[in-house]
């Protein structure tokens, strides 16, 4: 019974060994994506939701909407953003989400900024900062690949 008992301890400490090991770990893609040990890093996660100006006509909605929209490209071709895309209709006015390249609150703020839809408040943005996997950015080569239309 003591060897068995000894043959499990063993067995699960080779395990537990095992599924630390990563064997497959690329120190120069970790570097380059700043990830930690973990594989992690943080970014800063952008809440939009329905802002306060409710006085803007079609046209003008219109228009500031086409900006927003070629800002996130403009984000994400910097680098800047990583995921960006709408929610469905809620009871907190939630509109969207955007995952921003950065631990830096400030630098969030300031790529917010050049948002025409919020920096005219159509759209608010709640900010907070999100610890996530730092291989997130390297799905965006791959959307290319598979979306047959813009917006």
């Amino acid at each position: 019974m003591k060897r068995v008992l000894f043959a499990l301890i063993l067995t699960a400490f080779a395990l537990q060994s095992q599924a630390q090991e990563k064997p497959k770990y690329d120190e120069e893609l970790a570097k380059k994506l700043g990830a930690d040990n973990y594989g992690m890093k943080m970014y800063v996660l952008v809440i939009l939701k329905t802002g306060s100006n409710t006085a803007a006509s079609k046209a003008q909605t219109d228009s500031l909407f086409k900006g927003h929209m070629a800002n996130i490209e403009k984000l994400a071709k910097e680098n800047k953003l990583v995921v960006a895309g709408p929610l469905a209709k809620n009871d907190k006015q939630y509109r969207g989400i955007f995952i921003l390249n950065t631990k830096s609150l400030e630098d969030a703020k300031t790529w917010l900024a050049t948002d025409p839809a919020v920096s005219s408040k159509l759209l608010d943005a709640e900010i907070f900062n999100w610890y996530g996997s730092a291989a997130l950015p390297e799905y965006l080569p791959y959307h290319d690949k598979i979306q047959k239309r813009n917006f």
